[in-house]
């Protein structure tokens, strides 16, 4: 078993921050740092879902029918493969982790193990 503390050793920077936690051949899971205001543009997934758990904060997000909708802690959120999507930060910071599946031809390179926990 891995393990290591979603909501330690935050790093906020000039943009939104995504910090993969672990990536191998079967998925990836990214903490994703945005201070109050700061948004990431809309983009998807090609090959995979994403799937998003809300850590803190408060967040606008949209998905492909372009409707924004407020979530915060423990929230989760679903978006198909492919799906459009993008997130803004509102007036605190905003901390969420997403998941994805695997993909196809991961360069060994970015395999890696949980940060903190060898």
């Amino acid at each position: 078993m891995r393990t290591t503390q979603l909501l330690e050793n935050l790093e906020f920077h000039d943009r939104p921050y995504a910090q993969p936690l672990y990536v191998d051949e079967d998925g990836r899971v990214i903490r994703f740092m945005l201070q109050p205001g700061q948004s990431i543009n809309e983009h998807n997934a090609p090959s995979s879902p994403f799937y998003v758990v809300v850590l803190q904060g408060q967040g606008i997000f949209t998905g492909v029918d372009g409707v924004e909708r407020k979530f915060g802690p423990h929230d989760l959120l679903v978006f198909d493969k492919g799906e459009h999507h993008s997130v803004q930060a509102l007036d605190e910071a905003l901390i969420f982790v997403g998941f994805l599946h695997g993909v196809e031809g991961t360069r060994p390179g970015k395999v890696g193990g949980l940060l903190g926990n060898p």
